[in-house]
């Protein structure tokens, strides 16, 4: 399943690699593109949509919509 966010306080490298590792702690598989200049993450797993939301958060992003 591909899900997409839109992801406010990105804005770095480091932020990339922060999110991706964020979304791998839930799935390693995950597969995660990220969009800087857009605040965009799409990400293709099964896992569900409020439990990415919620490890993004805690990596120390605000999640500001998820598009269906």
């Amino acid at each position: 399943m591909v899900q997409r966010f839109d992801v406010d306080g990105m804005s770095c490298g480091h932020c990339v690699r922060a999110v991706t590792e964020a979304v791998h702690g839930l799935d390693q598989a995950a597969v995660v593109q990220i969009n800087l200049p857009t605040g965009t993450v799409t990400v293709q797993s099964d896992v569900e949509t409020a439990r990415i939301e919620a490890a993004i958060v805690n990596a120390g992003y605000e999640v500001k919509t998820v598009a269906a």
